[in-house]
């Protein structure tokens, strides 16, 4: 039978469900064409080049050695989102949603988009098929070797990872070390702690507290701790390897560390932490706790990333109760933040509560 409705009338059908939501999935599969848009414009730091203000496709595509048409093509789908703007004059201007996208700006999250858009993420994304097949990462299958691994031999890709991360934690790291009461006193061990950006954020809410950033050797060359002077004096660096040992502290931090592994490499590191932690001490498991419903939430999205890339998942609040147990820990409670993620407190079995 032919369509005898009007097009006006069909594309109203289809918004209230009567093509059977078709379109929508549509719209839904075409979804990755924006992210590989954002990293297009991050790569050419176009944000930085518009702070000023509007700039011609021209004069914008010369600044930063790309192709007129090709640029205006990308800010178009872009401006869709809030990100830049264009005027009647066909030039295109930087919206204050795109501000965190300029490399100077306070806050700033090009080196986070980057680091989700690598390809580390992004070509293991594309086969999660074959993660429902085997149930397992397809990362070691396009990389020839784990995640980790990977890192350590190209530097460049693990510069981007680590960037990428200290921007993503950037800001969220204030909105957290004041989520949590931390003591007035003591040392906090920020175990894998990267770049120091919270351990950073703990010490300066606390100023009783001294720290300690432990990483591998080649991460801790590229801590920003000695940026900060209002911390001078109250911190050091250990390097070594988290499943084995670790340093001795009051609080003892793993923030997105634990979504990284397995259960059986999770229960290892909390075994490692326990043995260093001081009597009445506890271990706070920085992490995304999946919600049991329906409702958006960036950990499930988080959830698919580990699942693609690496070999570790996003938990809920009881995967993190049966995972403190097996390492002879009890959960305590989950303090939620302002950010996506929430603080896992956890107590020693053998301590009083």
């Amino acid at each position: 039978m032919g369509d005898t409705g009007t097009a006006g009338e069909r594309a109203a059908d289809g918004a209230h469900g009567g093509d059977g939501g078709g379109a929508a999935l549509v719209e839904a599969a075409l979804g990755f064409v924006f992210p590989a848009a954002l990293r297009a414009a991050a790569l050419v730091r176009v944000a930085d080049h518009l702070a000023e203000g509007p700039r011609a496709p021209a004069e914008l595509a010369a600044a930063t050695a790309t192709d007129p048409a090709a640029l205006t093509r990308v800010l178009r789908l872009l401006a869709t989102r809030g990100l830049f703007g264009e005027d009647a004059q066909g030039r295109f201007r930087l919206e204050a949603a795109g501000q965190a996208l300029r490399s100077d700006a306070p806050g700033s999250v090009r080196d986070a988009i980057l680091m989700i858009t690598d390809r580390t993420f992004w070509l293991p994304a594309g086969r999660m098929d074959h993660c429902l097949n085997t149930g397992g990462s397809v990362f070691e299958d396009i990389f020839n070797q784990p995640f980790f691994d990977h890192f350590a031999q190209d530097a460049e890709t693990a510069a981007v990872f680590h960037d990428g991360m200290a921007a993503m934690s950037g800001v969220e790291n204030g909105p957290i070390a004041r989520a949590y009461d931390f003591p007035k006193t003591g040392t906090v061990v920020d175990v894998g702690g990267g770049q120091g950006g919270f351990l950073a954020a703990v010490l300066q809410a606390g100023p009783g507290l001294n720290g300690v950033l432990y990483d591998r050797a080649h991460v801790l060359a590229g801590h920003r701790l000695a940026d900060e002077a209002a911390l001078a004096g109250r911190w050091s660096t250990a390097e070594g390897d988290f499943f084995t040992d670790v340093p001795k502290g009051d609080v003892l931090v793993l923030k997105r560390i634990l979504h990284d592994w397995q259960d059986e490499q999770c229960v290892g590191l909390l075994r490692a932490c326990r043995r260093a932690l001081a009597p009445g001490g506890r271990i706070l498991v920085v992490d995304a706790v999946v919600a049991p419903d329906n409702r958006p939430h960036q950990a499930k999205d988080l959830d698919l990333l580990m699942m693609a890339s690496l070999v570790g998942r996003e938990r809920t609040h009881e995967d993190f109760r049966a995972l403190l147990a097996a390492a002879g820990l009890r959960l305590t409670r989950v303090v939620p933040t302002p950010t996506v993620l929430s603080v896992v407190e956890a107590q020693a079995l053998d301590d009083a509560a």
